[in-house]
Protein backbone atom coordinates (compact mmCIF):
# COMPACT_ATOMS: atom_id res chain seq x y z
CA UNK A 1 0.00 0.00 0.00
CA UNK A 2 1.47 3.62 -0.88
CA UNK A 3 1.23 6.36 1.11
CA UNK A 4 -1.14 7.57 -0.91
CA UNK A 5 -3.30 4.53 -0.42
CA UNK A 6 -2.61 4.15 3.34
CA UNK A 7 -3.60 8.31 3.72
CA UNK A 8 -7.22 8.17 1.43
CA UNK A 9 -7.73 4.39 3.39
CA UNK A 10 -10.18 5.00 6.96
CA UNK A 11 -10.35 1.24 7.37
CA UNK A 12 -9.42 0.11 11.21
CA UNK A 13 -6.49 -1.32 9.15
CA UNK A 14 -5.05 2.14 8.14
CA UNK A 15 -2.85 4.40 9.50
CA UNK A 16 -5.90 6.22 11.00
CA UNK A 17 -7.58 2.80 12.04
CA UNK A 18 -6.05 2.53 16.02
CA UNK A 19 -7.99 6.25 16.44
CA UNK A 20 -10.90 4.91 14.59
CA UNK A 21 -10.81 1.75 16.98
CA UNK A 22 -9.94 3.63 19.99
CA UNK A 23 -13.01 6.34 19.74
CA UNK A 24 -15.26 3.43 18.59
CA UNK A 25 -14.65 1.80 21.66
CA UNK A 26 -15.18 4.77 24.06
CA UNK A 27 -18.56 5.49 21.98
CA UNK A 28 -19.81 2.35 22.72
CA UNK A 29 -19.47 3.25 26.83
CA UNK A 30 -21.86 5.67 26.27
CA UNK A 31 -24.26 3.72 23.94
CA UNK A 32 -24.19 0.87 26.37
CA UNK A 33 -25.24 3.14 28.91
CA UNK A 34 -28.22 5.10 27.16
CA UNK A 35 -30.47 1.63 27.06
CA UNK A 36 -28.91 -0.85 29.22
CA UNK A 37 -30.79 0.47 32.20
CA UNK A 38 -34.10 0.70 30.55
CA UNK A 39 -34.93 -2.65 30.97
CA UNK A 40 -33.99 -3.26 34.52
CA UNK A 41 -36.04 -0.30 36.36
CA UNK A 42 -38.66 -2.31 37.69
CA UNK A 43 -36.21 -5.02 39.32
CA UNK A 44 -34.39 -1.69 40.31
CA UNK A 45 -37.54 -0.51 42.06
CA UNK A 46 -38.74 -3.25 43.47
CA UNK A 47 -35.42 -3.78 45.28
CA UNK A 48 -35.09 -0.22 46.19
CA UNK A 49 -38.31 1.36 45.75
CA UNK A 50 -39.67 4.60 44.73
CA UNK A 51 -41.25 3.87 41.09
CA UNK A 52 -42.09 7.79 40.78
CA UNK A 53 -38.33 8.54 40.98
CA UNK A 54 -37.56 6.08 38.28
CA UNK A 55 -37.12 8.61 35.72
CA UNK A 56 -34.70 10.85 37.75
CA UNK A 57 -32.46 7.66 36.97
CA UNK A 58 -32.30 8.83 33.52
CA UNK A 59 -32.96 12.83 34.20
CA UNK A 60 -29.92 13.17 36.33
CA UNK A 61 -27.75 11.35 34.11
CA UNK A 62 -28.50 13.27 31.13
CA UNK A 63 -29.03 16.89 33.09
CA UNK A 64 -25.34 16.23 34.33
CA UNK A 65 -24.18 15.35 31.22
CA UNK A 66 -25.77 18.30 29.57
CA UNK A 67 -24.67 20.95 31.60
CA UNK A 68 -21.13 19.45 30.89
CA UNK A 69 -20.67 19.38 27.67
CA UNK A 70 -20.42 22.65 26.61
CA UNK A 71 -17.36 23.19 29.28
CA UNK A 72 -15.92 19.88 27.53
CA UNK A 73 -16.01 21.45 24.23
CA UNK A 74 -14.57 24.80 25.11
CA UNK A 75 -11.64 22.74 27.20
CA UNK A 76 -11.47 20.74 23.87
CA UNK A 77 -10.69 23.82 21.48
CA UNK A 78 -7.90 25.27 23.98
CA UNK A 79 -6.01 22.08 25.02
CA UNK A 80 -6.98 19.73 23.01
CA UNK A 81 -9.27 16.39 22.83
CA UNK A 82 -7.66 13.94 24.42
CA UNK A 83 -6.68 14.77 27.95
CA UNK A 84 -10.42 15.65 27.82
CA UNK A 85 -11.44 12.48 26.71
CA UNK A 86 -9.02 10.91 29.12
CA UNK A 87 -10.91 12.75 31.93
CA UNK A 88 -13.75 11.52 30.91
CA UNK A 89 -13.58 7.85 30.67
CA UNK A 90 -12.19 8.04 34.22
CA UNK A 91 -15.04 10.11 35.64
CA UNK A 92 -17.84 7.79 34.06
CA UNK A 93 -16.26 4.44 35.13
CA UNK A 94 -15.91 5.89 38.88
CA UNK A 95 -19.75 6.71 38.49
CA UNK A 96 -20.29 3.07 37.11
CA UNK A 97 -18.47 1.69 40.19
CA UNK A 98 -20.66 3.68 42.40
CA UNK A 99 -23.65 3.16 41.34
CA UNK A 100 -23.11 -0.65 41.18
CA UNK A 101 -22.78 -0.27 44.80
CA UNK A 102 -25.58 1.63 45.66
CA UNK A 103 -28.03 0.83 48.27
CA UNK A 104 -30.79 3.44 48.13
CA UNK A 105 -32.69 4.78 45.47
CA UNK A 106 -31.72 8.46 46.59
CA UNK A 107 -27.52 7.13 46.57
CA UNK A 108 -27.87 5.66 42.50
CA UNK A 109 -29.62 8.96 41.35
CA UNK A 110 -26.78 10.95 42.79
CA UNK A 111 -23.85 8.27 41.04
CA UNK A 112 -25.78 8.63 37.74
CA UNK A 113 -24.99 12.25 38.08
CA UNK A 114 -21.38 11.58 38.36
CA UNK A 115 -21.98 9.26 35.36
CA UNK A 116 -22.95 12.04 33.69
CA UNK A 117 -20.14 14.40 34.11
CA UNK A 118 -17.92 11.61 32.64
CA UNK A 119 -20.26 10.46 29.63
CA UNK A 120 -20.19 14.37 29.14
CA UNK A 121 -16.65 14.27 27.75
CA UNK A 122 -16.84 11.04 26.32
CA UNK A 123 -19.60 11.66 23.45
CA UNK A 124 -18.98 14.52 22.38
CA UNK A 125 -14.83 13.67 22.32
CA UNK A 126 -15.90 10.77 19.79
CA UNK A 127 -17.13 12.64 17.61
CA UNK A 128 -15.19 15.62 17.71
CA UNK A 129 -11.93 13.29 17.45
CA UNK A 130 -13.61 11.56 14.18
CA UNK A 131 -14.52 15.24 12.40
CA UNK A 132 -10.69 16.36 12.86
CA UNK A 133 -8.71 13.59 11.90
CA UNK A 134 -11.36 12.54 8.46
CA UNK A 135 -12.70 14.82 6.20
CA UNK A 136 -16.55 15.14 5.11
CA UNK A 137 -16.52 12.39 2.43
CA UNK A 138 -14.51 10.08 4.27
CA UNK A 139 -16.86 11.06 7.01
CA UNK A 140 -19.92 9.17 4.74
CA UNK A 141 -17.89 6.31 5.25
CA UNK A 142 -16.64 6.54 8.90
CA UNK A 143 -20.69 6.70 9.64
CA UNK A 144 -20.69 2.82 8.98
CA UNK A 145 -18.32 2.12 11.60
CA UNK A 146 -19.66 4.35 14.55
CA UNK A 147 -22.86 2.90 13.60
CA UNK A 148 -21.91 -0.39 13.87
CA UNK A 149 -20.77 0.95 17.19
CA UNK A 150 -23.93 2.13 18.11
CA UNK A 151 -25.81 -1.40 15.98
CA UNK A 152 -23.91 -4.24 18.53
CA UNK A 153 -23.81 -1.79 21.92
CA UNK A 154 -27.62 -0.33 21.64
CA UNK A 155 -29.02 -3.79 20.60
CA UNK A 156 -26.64 -5.77 23.64
CA UNK A 157 -27.43 -2.65 25.82
CA UNK A 158 -31.28 -4.19 26.65
CA UNK A 159 -30.36 -7.73 26.51
CA UNK A 160 -27.25 -7.44 28.87
CA UNK A 161 -30.11 -5.35 31.41
CA UNK A 162 -32.30 -7.80 30.90
CA UNK A 163 -30.25 -11.00 31.59
CA UNK A 164 -28.30 -9.39 34.36
CA UNK A 165 -31.72 -8.00 36.01
CA UNK A 166 -33.35 -11.43 35.30
CA UNK A 167 -30.55 -13.74 36.34
CA UNK A 168 -27.84 -12.35 37.65
CA UNK A 169 -28.31 -8.76 39.74
CA UNK A 170 -28.78 -5.42 38.16
CA UNK A 171 -25.84 -3.95 39.74
CA UNK A 172 -23.51 -5.63 36.95
CA UNK A 173 -25.31 -3.08 34.34
CA UNK A 174 -23.10 -0.65 35.52
CA UNK A 175 -19.73 -2.44 36.62
CA UNK A 176 -19.52 -4.20 33.33
CA UNK A 177 -18.70 -0.75 32.44
CA UNK A 178 -15.05 -0.96 34.30
CA UNK A 179 -13.46 -3.33 31.93
CA UNK A 180 -14.63 -1.32 28.71
CA UNK A 181 -13.69 2.11 30.24
CA UNK A 182 -10.05 0.51 31.36
CA UNK A 183 -9.56 -0.70 27.82
CA UNK A 184 -10.81 2.65 26.02
CA UNK A 185 -8.35 4.63 28.00
CA UNK A 186 -5.73 2.37 27.44
CA UNK A 187 -6.14 2.56 23.33
CA UNK A 188 -6.73 6.19 23.86
CA UNK A 189 -3.18 7.00 25.72
CA UNK A 190 -0.82 4.90 23.71
CA UNK A 191 -2.48 5.49 19.41
CA UNK A 192 -4.31 9.13 19.75
CA UNK A 193 -1.44 11.57 19.41
CA UNK A 194 -2.23 15.04 18.28
CA UNK A 195 -0.73 18.44 18.57
CA UNK A 196 -3.26 20.81 20.08
CA UNK A 197 -2.60 24.48 20.92
CA UNK A 198 -1.61 25.43 24.82
CA UNK A 199 -3.30 28.28 26.27
CA UNK A 200 -4.05 30.50 29.60
CA UNK A 201 -8.09 30.63 29.09
CA UNK A 202 -10.74 31.41 31.71
CA UNK A 203 -14.06 28.60 31.87
CA UNK A 204 -17.41 30.10 32.38
CA UNK A 205 -18.10 28.39 35.56
CA UNK A 206 -20.86 31.03 36.36
CA UNK A 207 -22.96 30.46 33.28
CA UNK A 208 -22.36 26.60 34.05
CA UNK A 209 -23.60 26.83 37.27
CA UNK A 210 -26.42 29.15 36.48
CA UNK A 211 -27.54 26.69 33.51
CA UNK A 212 -27.18 24.14 35.93
CA UNK A 213 -29.24 25.56 38.55
CA UNK A 214 -32.19 26.56 35.82
CA UNK A 215 -32.38 23.50 34.39
CA UNK A 216 -32.31 21.44 36.98
CA UNK A 217 -35.11 23.60 38.85
CA UNK A 218 -36.89 22.91 35.89
CA UNK A 219 -37.14 19.23 36.00
CA UNK A 220 -37.41 18.96 39.50
CA UNK A 221 -40.66 20.94 38.94
CA UNK A 222 -41.59 18.75 36.03
CA UNK A 223 -40.93 15.19 38.05
CA UNK A 224 -42.43 16.70 41.19
CA UNK A 225 -45.09 18.38 40.19
CA UNK A 226 -48.38 16.64 40.76
CA UNK A 227 -46.61 14.43 42.60
CA UNK A 228 -44.72 15.50 45.72
CA UNK A 229 -46.97 18.84 45.61
CA UNK A 230 -49.90 20.04 43.42
CA UNK A 231 -48.86 22.03 40.20
CA UNK A 232 -50.40 25.33 41.16
CA UNK A 233 -48.69 25.29 45.18
CA UNK A 234 -45.95 27.23 45.93
CA UNK A 235 -43.06 24.98 45.56
CA UNK A 236 -44.45 24.01 41.77
CA UNK A 237 -44.56 27.85 41.21
CA UNK A 238 -41.53 28.94 42.83
CA UNK A 239 -39.21 26.19 40.87
CA UNK A 240 -40.69 27.17 37.31
CA UNK A 241 -40.07 30.74 38.10
CA UNK A 242 -36.50 30.78 39.67
CA UNK A 243 -35.67 28.18 36.75
CA UNK A 244 -36.76 30.50 34.45
CA UNK A 245 -35.07 33.33 36.11
CA UNK A 246 -31.84 31.19 36.28
CA UNK A 247 -32.06 30.68 32.28
CA UNK A 248 -32.53 34.03 31.48
CA UNK A 249 -29.60 35.52 33.94
CA UNK A 250 -27.61 32.50 32.23
CA UNK A 251 -28.51 34.24 28.64
CA UNK A 252 -27.30 37.44 30.09
CA UNK A 253 -24.03 36.08 31.72
CA UNK A 254 -23.45 34.64 28.35
CA UNK A 255 -23.23 37.85 26.24
CA UNK A 256 -20.69 39.29 28.19
CA UNK A 257 -18.66 36.15 29.43
CA UNK A 258 -15.03 36.12 27.46
CA UNK A 259 -14.92 32.66 27.10
CA UNK A 260 -18.78 31.68 27.05
CA UNK A 261 -20.31 28.04 28.07
CA UNK A 262 -22.24 28.11 24.90
CA UNK A 263 -21.17 31.11 22.81
CA UNK A 264 -24.93 33.26 21.34
CA UNK A 265 -22.96 33.24 17.79
CA UNK A 266 -23.89 29.85 17.20
CA UNK A 267 -27.56 31.25 17.38
CA UNK A 268 -26.44 33.21 14.27
CA UNK A 269 -25.81 30.27 11.71
CA UNK A 270 -28.83 28.50 10.35
CA UNK A 271 -27.18 24.88 10.22
CA UNK A 272 -26.32 25.21 13.69
CA UNK A 273 -29.76 26.67 14.98
CA UNK A 274 -31.30 23.66 12.93
CA UNK A 275 -29.35 20.84 13.48
CA UNK A 276 -29.78 21.69 17.21
CA UNK A 277 -33.26 22.18 17.32
CA UNK A 278 -33.05 18.53 15.45
CA UNK A 279 -30.80 17.35 18.06
CA UNK A 280 -32.99 18.49 20.86
CA UNK A 281 -36.34 16.16 19.31
CA UNK A 282 -34.30 13.58 19.00
CA UNK A 283 -32.82 13.46 22.45
CA UNK A 284 -36.15 13.65 23.77
CA UNK A 285 -37.84 11.10 21.37
CA UNK A 286 -35.18 8.54 21.85
CA UNK A 287 -35.32 8.73 25.82
CA UNK A 288 -39.29 8.76 25.99
CA UNK A 289 -38.95 5.66 24.21
CA UNK A 290 -36.36 3.79 25.59
CA UNK A 291 -37.40 4.49 29.23
CA UNK A 292 -41.03 3.38 28.66
CA UNK A 293 -41.08 0.88 25.60
CA UNK A 294 -39.64 -1.90 28.02
CA UNK A 295 -41.62 -1.07 30.96
CA UNK A 296 -45.15 -0.81 29.01
CA UNK A 297 -43.82 -4.51 27.37
CA UNK A 298 -42.51 -5.84 30.92
CA UNK A 299 -45.92 -3.91 32.91
CA UNK A 300 -48.71 -4.69 30.43
CA UNK A 301 -47.97 -6.74 28.04
CA UNK A 302 -46.66 -9.17 30.60
CA UNK A 303 -43.05 -9.96 29.04
CA UNK A 304 -39.51 -10.77 30.86
CA UNK A 305 -36.85 -8.13 31.56
CA UNK A 306 -35.23 -10.19 28.53
CA UNK A 307 -38.27 -9.91 25.85
CA UNK A 308 -38.63 -6.21 26.58
CA UNK A 309 -34.69 -5.52 25.97
CA UNK A 310 -35.45 -7.34 22.63
CA UNK A 311 -38.70 -4.80 22.03
CA UNK A 312 -36.88 -1.74 22.37
CA UNK A 313 -33.91 -3.15 20.84
CA UNK A 314 -35.44 -3.09 17.48
CA UNK A 315 -35.29 0.47 17.91
CA UNK A 316 -31.46 0.47 18.40
CA UNK A 317 -31.37 -1.92 15.86
CA UNK A 318 -33.54 0.15 13.15
CA UNK A 319 -31.00 3.36 13.63
CA UNK A 320 -27.29 2.42 12.66
CA UNK A 321 -28.76 0.19 10.18
CA UNK A 322 -30.03 3.52 8.45
CA UNK A 323 -27.06 5.67 9.87
CA UNK A 324 -24.74 3.53 8.35
CA UNK A 325 -26.27 3.90 5.06
CA UNK A 326 -27.34 8.36 5.52
CA UNK A 327 -23.57 9.17 4.26
CA UNK A 328 -24.06 7.86 1.13
CA UNK A 329 -28.05 9.28 0.85
CA UNK A 330 -26.75 13.31 1.85
CA UNK A 331 -23.66 13.56 -0.39
CA UNK A 332 -25.80 12.44 -3.28
CA UNK A 333 -28.97 14.09 -2.31
CA UNK A 334 -27.59 16.95 0.46
CA UNK A 335 -28.34 17.34 4.18
CA UNK A 336 -32.04 18.52 4.07
CA UNK A 337 -33.39 16.31 1.92
CA UNK A 338 -31.70 13.28 3.73
CA UNK A 339 -32.89 14.67 7.60
CA UNK A 340 -36.53 15.21 5.77
CA UNK A 341 -36.02 11.90 4.96
CA UNK A 342 -35.59 10.56 8.41
CA UNK A 343 -37.97 12.49 10.47
CA UNK A 344 -41.13 11.58 7.73
CA UNK A 345 -40.13 8.19 8.26
CA UNK A 346 -39.99 8.80 12.46
CA UNK A 347 -43.05 9.91 12.68
CA UNK A 348 -45.10 7.42 10.79
CA UNK A 349 -42.97 4.86 13.24
CA UNK A 350 -44.02 7.31 16.27
CA UNK A 351 -47.36 7.84 14.68
CA UNK A 352 -48.43 3.77 15.05
CA UNK A 353 -47.30 3.56 18.47
CA UNK A 354 -50.54 5.51 19.50
CA UNK A 355 -52.24 2.13 18.18
CA UNK A 356 -50.29 -0.01 20.25
CA UNK A 357 -52.51 -0.99 23.57
CA UNK A 358 -52.67 -3.76 25.76
CA UNK A 359 -53.79 -6.05 23.79
CA UNK A 360 -51.32 -5.40 21.06
CA UNK A 361 -48.65 -8.05 20.56
CA UNK A 362 -45.11 -7.73 21.02
CA UNK A 363 -43.84 -7.77 17.22
CA UNK A 364 -46.23 -4.55 16.59
CA UNK A 365 -44.11 -2.62 19.41
CA UNK A 366 -41.37 -3.85 17.97
CA UNK A 367 -42.03 -3.05 14.42
CA UNK A 368 -42.88 0.55 15.34
CA UNK A 369 -39.77 0.94 17.72
CA UNK A 370 -37.62 -0.23 14.30
CA UNK A 371 -39.21 1.99 12.34
CA UNK A 372 -38.70 5.23 13.97
CA UNK A 373 -34.96 4.23 14.30
CA UNK A 374 -34.55 3.80 10.71
CA UNK A 375 -36.05 7.26 10.49
CA UNK A 376 -33.58 8.41 13.52
CA UNK A 377 -30.70 7.24 11.38
CA UNK A 378 -31.27 9.08 8.62
CA UNK A 379 -32.00 12.46 10.24
CA UNK A 380 -29.25 12.32 13.17
CA UNK A 381 -26.23 11.55 11.96
CA UNK A 382 -26.41 14.54 8.83
CA UNK A 383 -27.76 16.98 10.64
CA UNK A 384 -24.60 16.94 13.10
CA UNK A 385 -22.01 16.33 10.31
CA UNK A 386 -23.68 19.29 8.50
CA UNK A 387 -22.94 21.69 11.34
CA UNK A 388 -19.26 19.97 12.01
CA UNK A 389 -18.14 20.71 8.63
CA UNK A 390 -19.22 24.45 8.51
CA UNK A 391 -17.04 24.98 11.66
CA UNK A 392 -13.50 25.83 11.60
CA UNK A 393 -10.90 23.64 14.21
CA UNK A 394 -10.67 25.97 16.41
CA UNK A 395 -14.68 26.13 16.76
CA UNK A 396 -15.51 22.40 16.11
CA UNK A 397 -15.47 20.93 19.80
CA UNK A 398 -17.74 24.55 20.64
CA UNK A 399 -20.22 23.01 17.88
CA UNK A 400 -19.88 19.28 18.61
CA UNK A 401 -20.61 19.88 22.17
CA UNK A 402 -23.74 22.54 21.19
CA UNK A 403 -25.50 20.18 19.29
CA UNK A 404 -24.78 17.36 21.91
CA UNK A 405 -25.74 19.65 25.03
CA UNK A 406 -29.07 19.98 22.16
CA UNK A 407 -29.84 16.25 22.37
CA UNK A 408 -28.78 16.02 25.72
CA UNK A 409 -31.27 18.74 27.33
CA UNK A 410 -33.54 17.31 25.04
CA UNK A 411 -33.58 14.12 26.41
CA UNK A 412 -33.55 14.89 30.14
CA UNK A 413 -36.27 17.30 29.70
CA UNK A 414 -38.29 14.79 27.64
CA UNK A 415 -37.87 12.17 30.28
CA UNK A 416 -39.05 14.81 33.01
CA UNK A 417 -42.77 15.65 31.05
CA UNK A 418 -43.16 11.94 30.11
CA UNK A 419 -42.32 10.88 33.76
CA UNK A 420 -44.75 13.95 34.66
CA UNK A 421 -47.51 12.40 32.30
CA UNK A 422 -47.26 8.97 33.27
CA UNK A 423 -46.93 10.06 37.48
CA UNK A 424 -50.07 11.76 36.30
CA UNK A 425 -52.02 8.57 35.75
CA UNK A 426 -50.51 6.45 38.30
CA UNK A 427 -50.54 8.80 41.22
CA UNK A 428 -48.68 7.35 44.32
CA UNK A 429 -48.71 4.01 42.85
CA UNK A 430 -45.62 1.39 44.23
CA UNK A 431 -46.50 -1.14 41.47
CA UNK A 432 -48.79 0.67 39.11
CA UNK A 433 -51.57 -2.23 37.69
CA UNK A 434 -51.32 -3.01 34.36
CA UNK A 435 -54.82 -0.77 32.97
CA UNK A 436 -53.58 2.26 34.88
CA UNK A 437 -49.51 1.58 33.31
CA UNK A 438 -51.41 1.34 29.80
CA UNK A 439 -53.03 4.21 29.66
CA UNK A 440 -49.91 6.28 31.13
CA UNK A 441 -47.31 5.08 28.77
CA UNK A 442 -50.00 5.90 26.24
CA UNK A 443 -49.87 9.72 26.58
CA UNK A 444 -45.83 9.02 26.58
CA UNK A 445 -46.65 7.36 23.17
CA UNK A 446 -48.87 10.30 21.89
CA UNK A 447 -45.94 12.77 23.14
CA UNK A 448 -43.11 11.07 20.87
CA UNK A 449 -45.31 11.34 17.99
CA UNK A 450 -46.43 15.10 18.41
CA UNK A 451 -42.59 15.68 18.83
CA UNK A 452 -41.57 13.74 15.36
CA UNK A 453 -44.01 15.89 13.79
CA UNK A 454 -42.04 18.89 14.95
CA UNK A 455 -38.69 17.21 14.06
CA UNK A 456 -40.76 17.20 10.82
CA UNK A 457 -40.16 21.07 10.31
CA UNK A 458 -36.64 21.30 12.04
CA UNK A 459 -35.45 19.12 9.45
CA UNK A 460 -37.21 21.36 6.64
CA UNK A 461 -35.21 24.27 8.24
CA UNK A 462 -31.45 22.90 7.13
CA UNK A 463 -29.64 24.09 4.60
CA UNK A 464 -29.25 21.65 1.28
CA UNK A 465 -25.75 21.71 1.61
CA UNK A 466 -23.08 22.99 4.69
CA UNK A 467 -20.90 25.31 4.35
Amino acid sequence: MTATEAKSSIGLRSERGPILAAIMLATSLVALDSTIIATAVLTITDQLGGFAQFPWLFSIYLLAQAVTVPIYGKLADMMGRKPVMLFGIAVFALGSLLCGLATSMPALIAFRAVQGIGAGAVGPMSITIAGDIYTIEERAKVQAYLAGVWAMSSVLGPLLGGVFSEYVSWRWIFLVNLPLAAFAAWMILRKFIESAPRQRHRIDFLGAGLLTVGAGALILALLEGGQAWAWGSLPSIALFAGGGLMLILFGLVERRAVNPILPLWVLTRRVLVASSLVSLLVGAVLLGLTSYVPTFAQGVLGSGALVAGLTVGALTMGWPVSASQAGKVYLRIGFRATALIGSVLATLGASSLILVNSGASLLQLAASCFVIGMGMGLVASPTLIAAQSSAEWSERGVVTSTNMFARNIGSAVGVAVFGALVNSRVGGQGHPDPEALASAVHLVFIGVALMAAVMVGASAMMPRRAG
